[in-house]
């Protein structure tokens, strides 16, 4: 079914193809035709690779139902080896096909429109196929290996398939515009995205774990218990004093150095960003004088005119709560790009002050007195809900991954509360007293 559907489905495309030429050709639209054939090419070569996404999700929940998955795990094989052989078994044939479709496809555009593409967009277009397909099978046998039942496989592959849905999408945007160099920035992407899923799946896939499961169960008097626990440090039936709970928050700083590290890169990141865009997207002269105001940036709180103590400190936390929300169902990234948002605000206004003639350092310090607590607020919770959100990926290490899970979480809310909010609400205390 497979090949023949590979096989029939370029046939179709040309078929599209072709009319799309000559109903183009005829208005005197060419450009918007030649701008939609490598779409479809982008299409067909999906089109194969979204069968990997049914057998990935078959591999071990299936295997298990059909009471053949016991004999492949009393191999001598270990687990990496085994999950990976599992995603190589279940990406090869529809990858195949799919550069098989590509082919057809190409050779009828070539005998039909005459239309060839360029070495770099087919290079891109077999890239981003590629990937596509790593990154679906790499996710759906994570699924599998995660479940007890092919039905609760695929009720979770939408979780796949829509975000692959909307990068097909996001794809036929830059293809219709010619953005084809933002496309090489979308194939770093998935390249990371499919590596990461790829570690995931080695790091959570456990053989023992996989035959002792038979019922999917969600205990939430025991995730509530385990997450309670986390957050206020009570152990045998006992809470500590406040002191101590405070001493505990503390010393779990230490444990966010790696994820305290990428946060601090995504704020330079934003800061550079936002100093190129400002660069690139000057305002009017006489926008950015109104940075300047008299040379002391007393102006600067009239972005905010009527800002007081209540919105400047919930300004940060909708900003903490939302990194956190958009981050747990990304492995992080929506989160990071939403932590990075502020960043590059403030660097495209120190720009501008640049642009201006005004002194960025008079700016900077002008910012600093409550700046800097924020600035510590923030990649504390940046930090924490990085990890949190990462979670996933990290080794199993006497912990299940629900276990681990909750305990992120449990860390990430004890720093919040503990350290995160009395910091914002110093430092709202000062913005408005004192700006």
């Amino acid at each position: 079914p497979i090949l023949l559907l590979t096989l029939g489905f370029p046939f179709l495309m040309n078929f599209t193809a072709q009319r799309l030429v000559g109903f183009a050709t005829r208005y005197g639209a060419t450009l918007v035709a030649n701008q939609l054939i490598p779409f479809l090419l982008l299409v067909v070569g999906f089109f194969p690779t979204s069968f990997s996404l049914v057998i990935a999700l078959e591999t071990f929940v299936g295997e298990k139902e059909r009471k053949s998955l016991e004999p492949l795990l009393a191999t001598p094989l270990t687990n990496m080896q085994l999950y990976l052989g599992k995603v190589v078994a279940a990406l090869v044939p529809p990858l195949l096909a799919s550069y098989l479709g590509m082919g057809f496809y190409l050779l009828g555009l070539r005998l039909a429109v005459g239309w060839v593409p360029t070495p770099t967009l087919l290079l891109q277009t077999l890239l981003l196929t590629t990937l596509q397909g790593v990154i679906m099978v790499a996710a759906a046998v994570v699924m599998s290996s995660q479940t007890t039942s092919v039905r609760g496989a695929n009720l979770l592959a939408s979780f796949i398939i829509v975000p692959m849905a909307l990068l097909i999408q996001g794809e036929a945007l830059a293809l219709f515009w010619g953005q084809h160099a933002g496309l090489w920035w979308l194939i770093v992407g998935l390249a990371l995205t499919a590596v990461t899923l790829i570690r995931m799946g080695t790091h959570i896939f456990n053989r023992e774990e996989l035959l002792g499961r038979d019922i999917d169960q969600i205990r939430l008097g025991w995730m509530w218990r385990h997450f309670w626990e986390g957050l206020t440090g009570r152990k045998n039936g006992r809470f500590p004093t406040p002191l101590t709970w405070y001493r505990q928050t503390l010393s779990l700083l230490p444990s966010l150095r790696l994820s305290a590290l990428a946060t601090a890169l995504m704020i330079v990141g934003g800061l550079v960003l936002g100093g190129y865009l400002g660069q690139q997207y000057a305002l009017p002269p006489n926008l950015q004088a109104r940075f300047l105001a008299t040379g002391d940036l007393s102006q600067v709180p009239m972005l905010a005119p009527d800002m007081t103590f209540a919105w400047a400190w919930t300004n940060n936390l909708r900003l903490i709560l939302l990194q956190m929300l958009l981050g747990v169902f990304t492995l992080g990234v929506l989160g990071l790009l939403v932590f990075a948002v502020p960043w590059v605000m403030l660097g495209y206004w120190l720009m501008q002050v640049w642009l201006a003639g005004g002194s960025v350092l008079t700016a900077v310090f002008a910012l600093s007195p409550h700046g800097t607590i924020e600035l510590i607020a923030l990649l504390i919770a940046g930090a924490a809900a990085l990890r949190w959100h990462v979670i996933f990926i990290a080794p199993l290490q006497q912990q299940t991954l629900s276990e681990r899970f909750l305990t992120a979480a449990a860390i990430f809310f004890r720093l919040l509360l503990g350290v995160v909010l009395p910091l914002l609400w110093l430092a709202a205390l000062i913005e408005v007293n004192l700006l």
